[in-house]
């Protein structure tokens, strides 16, 4: 009876572990969803700013290779600042005219109705966003 007990134990622990892996795979990766979803159009699918809209906008300007962000900050990845200007709902002094959306209200405006029978704070919802989006970003710098 024993070993049937831990023989049932050792399967089932087995399948529990497998389980687990399987899911850590297919996690998804939230920063590269936001990424596709929002920025990858002007910015491109690389980050090296030949998205396809490019010739569309009228921005006076080269569209930023967002692969080159840490080599041109020191070999650092700038993230406050990435941060800061996809949020974009502060203004950044010597920024200039915004060229891009401000994605910070963006986010709250589409989670306005999602709870609307529940009180809740959506302000983490949008900070978890920009983070994965800005982790991403810093995912993409080249070596």
């Amino acid at each position: 009876m024993r070993t049937n007990t831990a023989a049932t134990l050792f399967v089932g622990a087995a399948i529990a572990c497998f389980s687990v892996a399987a899911f850590a795979q297919a996690a998804p990766d939230l920063g590269k969803r936001e990424y596709d979803a929002n920025c990858a159009a002007c910015h491109g699918p690389k980050g090296k700013g030949d998205g396809p809209f490019v010739d569309l906008m009228y921005l006076g300007k080269p569209m930023p290779d967002l692969t080159m962000l840490a080599k041109r900050n020191g070999g650092v990845f700038p993230t406050a600042r990435v941060y800061e200007i996809i949020d974009g709902r502060q203004e950044i002094k010597g920024h200039g005219p915004r060229d891009m959306p401000i994605w910070g209200r963006d986010y709250l405006e589409r989670l306005g109705d999602t709870f609307v029978a529940y009180p809740y704070d959506p302000e983490p919802i949008v900070r978890v966003r920009i983070l994965a989006l800005v982790d991403y970003i810093a995912r993409l710098q080249a070596k």
